[in-house]
């Protein structure tokens, strides 16, 4: 399974009406691509930075696709009054202990990892650091996307509401830095969400 996400950095009082555009149009237009599974949308209304991911079959799905989708996620910028930043990435985890429901929220982590040990990498997060997600209160689901060939990953853990994102914080920070020390990454950004689209239907993925 791939991913692409589109992350814009936008002027919030232009979210309300680049959320109703992604909801009305940009999902049809992704759907209606060959190989397309499900889009999901990430929202900071006090920055304005959002983050639109489309979940794809194949690589051959999603690199077809990029033509075909550039005039939807031109107008997204549009709206949001900034250029979007494209990435690309390989579904390596997807777990999820139930769908997410009205008032989610997500944490994303970027990382940078050393090619040499993206194995170990994969393990840590599989076997030690996922465990130790699940037992957070108010856990849904969570995933890690990677480039192999940039060394880049994204871990995003979604919670049921904001109110157990924001208590989960100190424990999540150690969960984090357990895996540093384990793995070596580095830690990029950290940056929370609400999920205001929550269709990216990628199968379970341990």
């Amino acid at each position: 399974m791939f991913a692409r996400s589109i992350s814009i950095m936008g002027d919030p009082n232009a979210l309300d009406g680049a959320i109703a555009y992604v909801r009305q149009d940009v999902i049809v237009s992704v759907m209606a691509c060959d190989g397309a599974i499900g889009l999901s949308m990430l929202s900071d209304r006090e920055t304005g930075h959002c983050i639109v991911t489309s979940s794809w079959r194949d690589a051959e799905s999603m690199h077809a696709s990029r033509a075909d989708l550039a005039p939807v996620r031109m107008r997204t910028g549009d709206i949001l009054g900034s250029p979007p930043q494209t990435e690309e990435w390989e579904v390596a985890v997807m777990h999820r202990d139930h769908h997410s429901m009205e008032g989610a929220c997500c944490r994303a982590t970027w990382l940078r990892f050393d090619k040499g040990t993206m194995d170990q990498a994969l393990d840590v997060y599989r076997y030690v650091i996922l465990p130790a997600l699940e037992e957070l209160d108010g856990f849904g689901s969570a995933s890690l996307l990677i480039n192999k060939e940039l060394g880049r990953a994204c871990s995003t853990v979604t919670f049921d509401t904001r109110e157990a994102m924001e208590a989960s914080r100190e424990r999540s920070w150690a969960i984090r830095e357990h895996g540093i020390r384990e793995t070596g990454v580095d830690v990029l950004d950290t940056a929370e969400y609400d999920l205001v689209v929550a269709h990216l239907h990628l199968p379970e993925m341990v």
